[in-house]
């Protein structure tokens, strides 16, 4: 399980480690039936971060959901939530969170105000402080307007806003997305990828699952990725690019002369006589490029320009989940690179 930098072990410093903490699992077990869906994970999702777990249809995001809130019990491992013991203080786990599902839970036959005033009455507030908590909601993802029509003559991505609107009455310091944008059309997913962002400014943890590779791309700051029961690999979005082989660098030219010269001091590169640009195997690291940089410059050779290609995410993902190529790894255990472009 990747764990974050710690001092000099005292207590002090796991303190400070577990106050930064907002979910942390180690060895979580789940099976229905003869069908092992969870076959100990471990997480570690950093306060006030977006954390992406990503896997094909029935890989377990859902069920890794459904634990971590309560809604199911494991069947081994241990599991804390907003400092809470999972197993000792479930009360205390479902005060701190709030969830939002696949599917919106959202009444249509009222309005999208009397949702949210349902809310508050499930969360205990007064009827003068839930009026006023459902009136800052509604107008922060700009449901004013409609907040008195049904719900049900909502768009898709009215839906999802409210939904998520409703989920923040409680004023929770940890959400899980569960696939928060399926079916949603491009602007409404894009809308929601801002609303995520927006509330993580705010110090909320978010733990999304998703099956759109470029939602995770987008908003993650951690990605793990479940396949067969295992986290197959966790780490940044370009730490996991890095592990999968296919990235180059292009340098290309104008000059036939300045072309020829340089493919000369590059004998590993793939030549595009056509296009006057060489492809070099790369990660894209400062120093694999500096030294690619370094050789044309002995040579007295400009490149007109350099492009940096590295995997993406569904390169990864197939890569990851294909059960042929890449073990089960964690990129953190990997040196952090930078790319440079």
């Amino acid at each position: 399980m990747p764990t974050s930098k710690s001092g000099d072990g005292r207590d002090g410093s796991r303190t400070s480690t577990a106050a930064s903490t907002a979910v942390s699992a180690l060895g979580l077990r789940k099976s229905y039936g003869d069908k092992t869906v969870l076959d100990g994970i471990d997480l570690r999702i950093p306060t006030g971060s977006v954390f992406a777990l990503l896997g094909q249809n029935g890989a377990g995001k859902t069920t890794a959901v459904k634990i971590l809130s309560t809604l199911v019990p494991a069947d081994g491992g241990q599991a804390q939530v907003a400092g809470h013991d999972l197993t000792a203080d479930p009360q205390a786990v479902r005060a701190a969170i709030g969830v939002t599902g696949q599917f919106s839970a959202v009444d249509g036959l009222i309005t999208g105000e009397e949702n949210m005033l349902l809310m508050a009455d499930l969360h205990h507030l007064t009827k003068a402080e839930g009026r006023r908590v459902a009136a800052q909601l509604l107008d922060r993802f700009d449901l004013t307007d409609a907040a008195k029509k049904p719900a049900s003559t909502y768009s898709g991505g009215m839906r999802r806003r409210l939904d998520i609107a409703m989920t923040l009455v409680g004023d929770p310091r940890i959400i899980f997305l569960d696939e928060p944008t399926t079916g949603l059309d491009p602007r409404s997913r894009h809308t929601m990828w801002q609303i995520i962002r927006e509330l993580v400014t705010t110090g909320v943890t978010v733990l999304l699952t998703t099956q759109y590779l470029e939602e995770a791309d987008q908003l993650a700051d951690r990605i793990a990725v479940l396949h067969n029961g295992h986290i197959a690999a966790e780490g940044t979005p370009e730490q996991l690019k890095r592990l999968v082989p296919g990235g180059h660098v292009r340098l290309r030219f104008t000059d036939p002369t300045a072309y020829r010269t340089a493919a000369g001091t590059q004998p590993h590169a793939t030549r595009d006589d056509d296009a006057l640009a060489l492809h070099l195997p790369s990660d894209g690291t400062q120093r694999e490029l500096r030294a690619i940089l370094d050789q044309l410059d002995t040579a007295g050779i400009e490149a007109d320009e350099l492009t940096v290609h590295t995997p993406d995410l569904d390169d990864v993902f197939f890569a990851l989940t294909a059960d042929t190529t890449l073990p089960h790894q964690t990129a953190q255990a990997t040196q952090t690179k930078e790319t440079v472009r």
